[in-house]
């Protein structure tokens, strides 16, 4: 049975998004006086008290570059919240934000979205489902509220 991990965001992007975001903005530092913030870096929400960031993060342009394709009118970059400092990554293998509604949205080789897909919740058998199809490289998992990237899964 193939089990399928959620990626967050490598140690080597976050230094760049700390730097200057896909925005091209400098970081800004706060203090999640409150906790809850759905963290990119290490995949669980924030605690009250942590210094974190909210960054400009463009995923599929990433993942585009990485693998030599042109995402063309696919490319979009989003608000992502990450540690402001080093993080030690997710603390274990497991499917993050769990308990809400979110859309996977599927990806092609090229780049291009093949559709989406509203779920209770993300699991094996929801990814499972979306990599059935063999033109499938890669899905984005996103919030349904806000739309917004939490983590992305890949083929193999």
């Amino acid at each position: 049975m193939t089990t399928y991990t959620a990626r967050a965001i490598t140690p080597v992007i976050l230094k760049e998004l700390r730097s200057v975001d896909d925005a091209g903005r400098g970081m800004v530092p706060v203090t999640d006086e409150e906790g809850g913030a759905p963290l990119r870096c290490c995949l669980r929400r924030s605690s009250p008290g942590e210094v974190i960031a909210l960054v400009s993060y463009a995923p599929l342009r990433r993942w585009a570059a990485e693998t030599g394709v042109d995402p063309g009118a696919y490319d979009e970059q989003g608000p992502v919240f990450i540690h402001a400092g080093p993080c030690p990554g997710p603390a274990a293998d497991v499917l993050p934000f769990p308990g809400a509604h979110r859309t996977l949205r599927r990806y092609s080789g090229e780049g291009r979205i093949l559709g989406g897909r509203l779920v209770a919740a993300p699991d094996d058998a929801a990814f499972r489902d979306a990599f059935e199809d063999p033109a499938v490289s890669l899905v984005h998992v996103r919030a349904v509220e806000y739309g917004c990237f939490l983590y992305e899964v890949r083929r193999g």
